[in-house]
């Protein structure tokens, strides 16, 4: 009995410890989640200004972006796609700027009446990250963290 729960304690110190090392591998992993889809976003958004008449034209024809008419939903999603993904890459305002990317997303996946399932994919592994850098901020490596140090001294 007295050796299974030094070996209980054992494996309980053992696992905290390992778990301890790992989570410091966490703001890394928040600052690749946010150039990762930064980058996806920031990239659609660019192309979307290279060839505006095909985009008007894809928005008119291919997207089908409820509620609203297709040139203002052109003009709102590549601002979107050229502004909240360098905000994200930043970690200047992460929440905000994951949740606005996490809605493009959606309104993406929504809008393509026939998305090809790797595509799908991209967008759900995406939609993911995003929802991480909600839930747990843009992390240590973030114009945030420094903000909140400077201004509100951490707290």
């Amino acid at each position: 009995m007295i050796i299974t729960n030094k070996l209980l304690i054992s494996i309980g110190n053992l696992y905290r410890y390992i778990a301890d090392k790992i989570s410091l591998l966490e703001p890394i992993a928040l600052l690749g989640a946010r150039f990762y889809v930064g980058m996806a976003f920031f990239s659609s958004g660019l192309t979307k200004l290279r060839d505006w008449d095909t985009t008007l034209f894809l928005f008119e024809v291919e997207y089908n972006v409820p509620l609203l008419p297709y040139e203002l939903a052109a003009y709102l999603g590549t601002t979107a796609e050229l502004i909240l993904p360098l905000l994200l890459m930043a970690g200047l305002a992460s929440r905000l700027s994951a949740l606005g990317l996490f809605f493009v997303n959606i309104v993406a996946v929504l809008s393509l009446q026939d998305i090809a399932a790797a595509a799908y994919a991209e967008h759900v592994l995406w939609g993911t990250l995003l929802a991480q850098v909600v839930i747990f901020s843009g992390g240590r490596f973030a114009v945030d963290r420094l903000v909140d140090t400077v201004f509100f001294k951490g707290k």
